[in-house]
């Protein structure tokens, strides 16, 4: 097949004729891998993690009720929950089903998955439930009464859409949806944002604020804070670009900032997080610093900022969150976590670092809710923690102190004695220096023949941080295999820097860094190339996909999930155009000149002519609206048409998760550790 019949492939593959092969494949591969030994007991140990009763119910704080979206064996699509502050301090806490996803999908006949609510502060009577057929990123919006617990009988609805809503008051709503031809951009997300009144036909919602058919999205936020209260409107023309609009009366005022900076506004404040140096007068904020000013001077053109965080070496900001006074960053060190907070002492601000434990990560939220007068739990916060060995923990943390309490606590889902965690560096073909951590089993030496599975992302400043897996541990781990996340550029490890270095022109480096770790395991004699194993999902499966075709010799398995493949038409398929910032237009020739050269799709030589390429094991979703499953369907395709064997498995539902439930979960990763085991077993 030359590449000059890739679009009628792309046609036959995304069409009715393609599902025959789909089937086929999926079928065929599924039994060969449920053959491999001991596959049963590998399946039912996921399972029994995932459905595991002890699992931390995670919860989010609307008035004085913590709800929370639980999944066990008997609730597979979910119960939606709540309790009070003072029973979910108890082992067991008293639950009161406000949602059984499970008898409503059965009562529709509907394959609903859960995908968020949209409150209405400060009662909390009302909600919109965001409800996905198959865990598509398109979803179904209903109007919900949190006090009856009842979806409202004529009340606010929206069909399957990539839509967005959010309150103005109890009878108006801003809601971005597909509203008919031309309402949608080029990444298939909607272009304007309307007012629609209760009791109305959406026909008839004023457009409030528009983009253009070539940006990505537009999208409002509005702040109902009293005292604060705004609403801002967005446009985004590509990813880590904005243009943001504050609404005052009836006009829209325009609100500077570089354009891919991060602006929101925090009471009296305005927040910036700075993606690139920003030059002011004499002053220069490198990237990756978080700015604070008055928001009012600021939108009266003064540029008076107080420096809440600049990255220094191996630093980075990673989250940020308000109490009522005061600003919790969450702050990435060589990859781990550290908390400081941030508060008005005497007048000024002061920084105090909060005591929590090495080597692990740490994830804050707050739990005041600036709706509401301030109340006892006005500087209080939720951490967790947790690490490659180091089950998750829930505390309950209070600004003013170090002391936490325990909430709640994961139990080992694996035994981890002998275990343990190092982090190396490797050094990539252009002399930068990259992390990657080693989870080793029980008894493991370097003697180059550890069965080693190799995990990466490098894109879209996603960082990869330590996180406990109960699934990794009894599946992996556990059994005897080294375990390594490699912290490649593209990545948000080292912030925006650490991201821009692997974009565009430069993406190649990303290949690069993965690989030189692969060649640093290697020499290292952690492992060998036959039980090297690599794994990756989304732009993770493009590195895959690019490493198993450029350096093919490293390795002996790939775990390819939901991923993108084909970069030669990526930009044309569902939300691809969005994308453009990170990849490039392969549509102008210039940009198609460096993209071309690791695009997988276009890589694949044929086996008659000596290729050999480690096998692989595509997996992808038919429900999966943000990466077509299209890319994994000819990325296999072509791979047999030119004599090399693979394995296809795609799941009927799932949406870019690959699985709308913990049955399927255990099913697919089953099959991912049993054509691992297979592939790198001793």
């Amino acid at each position: 097949m030359n590449d000059d019949d890739n679009f009628l492939w792309l046609e036959e593959v995304l069409g009715e004729p393609a599902m025959a092969w789909v089937h086929q494949q999926s079928q065929h591969s599924q039994a060969r891998l449920q053959a491999t030994p001991g596959f049963d007991t590998l399946r039912a140990d996921i399972q029994a993690v995932l459905d595991c009763a002890d699992q931390i119910p995670h919860v989010q704080r609307r008035g004085a009720w913590f709800y929370n979206l639980w999944k066990d064996a008997s609730h597979p699509r979910g119960l939606w929950r709540r309790t009070t502050l003072a029973q979910y301090r108890l082992p067991a806490p008293e639950w009161h089903t406000v949602l059984d996803l499970d008898a409503l999908a059965a009562a529709e006949g509907e394959n609903w998955v859960w995908a968020g609510s949209t409150w209405l502060g400060p009662a909390y009577q009302r909600c919109l439930v965001a409800l996905s057929r198959g865990g598509a990123d398109a979803r179904v919006v209903r109007e919900f009464d949190a006090e009856a617990c009842a979806f409202v009988d004529g009340g606010f609805m929206l069909p399957e859409a990539k839509s967005s809503v959010d309150w103005i008051d109890i009878d108006h709503v801003f809601v971005a949806t597909d509203f008919g031809a031309g309402s949608m951009t080029h990444s298939g997300y909607p272009r304007r944002i309307k007012r629609w009144q209760r009791g109305l036909p959406l026909a008839t919602a004023r457009t409030v604020f528009e983009v253009g058919v070539q940006d990505v999205w537009a999208r409002v936020q509005v702040d109902h804070t009293p005292g604060f209260e705004r609403t801002v409107f967005t446009r985004v023309p590509r990813f880590f670009a904005s243009h943001i609009s504050l609404l005052q009366g009836t006009r829209l005022v325009p609100v500077d900032k570089p354009i891919d900076a991060e602006l929101s506004f925090w009471r009296e404040h305005v927040l910036i997080e700075l993606r690139s140096d920003w030059n002011l007068g004499q002053t220069r904020w490198p990237a990756g610093s978080l700015l604070m000013a008055d928001a009012a001077a600021y939108m009266k053109g003064q540029r008076a900022f107080k420096a809440l965080f600049v990255p220094g070496e191996g630093t980075a900001l990673s989250a940020c969150t308000a109490t009522r006074n005061t600003l919790l960053l969450t702050v990435s060190y060589n990859v781990t976590s550290q908390l400081q907070a941030w508060h008005v002492d005497r007048g000024q601000w002061q920084r105090r670092d909060v005591a929590a434990p090495p080597l692990v990560t740490l994830s804050a939220a707050s739990l005041h809710d600036p709706l509401l007068p301030a109340d006892d739990l006005a500087e209080a916060y939720q951490l967790g923690v947790n690490g490659f060995l180091q089950p998750d923990s829930l505390w309950l943390g209070h600004t003013s102190r170090d002391a936490h309490e325990t909430l709640k606590a994961r139990p080992p889902l694996f035994d981890a004695t002998g275990m343990r965690v190092e982090q190396l560096w490797a050094t990539s073909r252009d002399g930068t220096r990259v992390p990657y951590f080693v989870v080793w089993p029980q008894g493991a030496e370097a003697d180059g023949d550890n069965p080693t599975l190799l995990y990466g992302y490098g894109g879209f400043e996603v960082s990869l941080q330590p996180a406990y897996s109960g699934a990794l541990g009894r599946s992996w781990v556990g059994r005897g295999g080294v375990y390594v996340q490699a912290n490649i550029r593209g990545g948000g490890e080292f912030g925006p820097s650490w991201h821009h270095a692997a974009i565009l022109q430069n993406k190649q480096k990303s290949y690069d860094d993965f690989a030189a770790v692969a060649e640093d395991l290697i020499a290292r004699k952690i492992t060998q190339p036959r039980r090297l194993g690599i794994k990756g999902g989304s732009n993770g499966g493009l590195l895959v996909g690019a490493v198993m075709m450029q350096r093919p010799e490293l390795f002996n398995a790939v775990v390819c999930q939901v991923p993108l493949l084909d970069m030669r038409r990526y930009h044309r398929l569902l939300a691809g155009a969005s994308w453009m910032a990170e990849y490039g237009d392969p549509g102008r020739q210039e940009d198609w000149a460096w993209i071309s050269r690791y695009s997988p799709y276009q890589q694949v030589r044929k086996a008659s002519e000596g290729a050999q390429y480690p096998r692989v094991l595509f997996t992808t979703s038919t429900r999966d609206d943000r990466v077509h499953p299209g890319h994994a369907r000819k990325m296999a395709a072509r791979l047999q048409e030119r004599g090399h064997d693979v394995l296809y498995w795609e799941n009927t539902e799932g949406g870019h998760g690959g699985a709308a439930n913990n049955q399927q979960r255990a099913q697919m990763m089953a099959l991912e550790y049993s054509f691992l085991w297979q592939q790198l077993g001793r």
